[in-house]
């Protein structure tokens, strides 16, 4: 039975590879609104049942996998050491090389350009990762939540959680423009560069933003506002 059932997941898994593969052919030979799931199943000798009993969408063709992280990173942070705080334990997992960013063969490097290419040119991508990160951060605040024991209505939980997530949106957005520039930069030194700023980034939070863009030279050129009239005060 165990036998039975590996030989089935590895046949599953075949598949999905299969699919995947001729997918993002296409997709880098043609732009991902040109594509059907209709071609590519047909390119890949399949059913279009077949792709979507795999991937509900087809969007889902480039974000596969996207669930498995969302599980490690609320992982990161659930099972942080007694007495670390949040943002360590997410800024370590965060900052963490991994996927076709941590491989070192050139393929992996040209496959990252093409997807990151990819994103970046396709408002559909670029909507659905957006829609992506929005559930991590509503996943991230649940736990928060729990966690501190939070009421209802407490909008600590979800601040903190959409701060985190706007790390991980800014880490993005780093390696995308690196790595799609004119002269793609080599990906070891976009994870190297990577953990630098994003370390720098993280210390800044650590320390608190109330002094961040406090310059003397941007107070200084700011007229002063008006007094307030007495009559009208500003809460009610």
């Amino acid at each position: 039975m165990d036998q039975e059932l590996s030989l089935r997941e590895r046949k599953k898994n075949k598949t999905r590879q299969l699919i995947t593969d001729t997918a993002r052919e296409l997709f880098t030979e043609r732009g991902f609104e040109n594509v059907s799931v209709a071609e590519i199943a047909r390119a890949a000798e399949l059913s279009e049942t077949t792709v979507f009993n795999y991937f509900p969408s087809k969007e889902d063709l480039i974000f596969h996998g996207l669930e498995a992280f969302q599980d490690q990173l609320l992982a990161a942070v659930r099972d942080r050491e007694p007495g670390e705080g949040v943002l360590q334990a997410f800024g370590r997992f965060i900052l963490a090389p991994r996927g076709l960013l941590a491989a070192a063969d050139p393929a992996s490097g040209d496959a990252l350009v093409s997807v990151s290419r990819m994103i970046a040119s396709s408002p559909a991508l670029a909507a659905r990762e957006q829609q992506v990160l929005a559930r991590y951060a509503d996943s991230l605040a649940t736990l928060l939540a729990e966690e501190t024991g939070a009421s209802l209505g407490d909008l600590t939980p979800s601040v903190v959680a959409n701060t985190l997530i706007g790390i991980h949106r800014a880490v993005l957005d780093y390696v995308r423009q690196r790595i799609t520039a004119a002269d793609p930069a080599d990906p070891r030194r976009v994870t190297q560069t990577l953990q630098a700023e994003g370390r720098k980034a993280l210390d800044l939070l650590a320390g608190g933003l109330a002094s961040y863009g406090a310059g003397p030279l941007l107070a200084t050129a700011r007229p002063s506002p008006a007094p307030a009239r007495e009559e009208t005060p500003p809460w009610p």
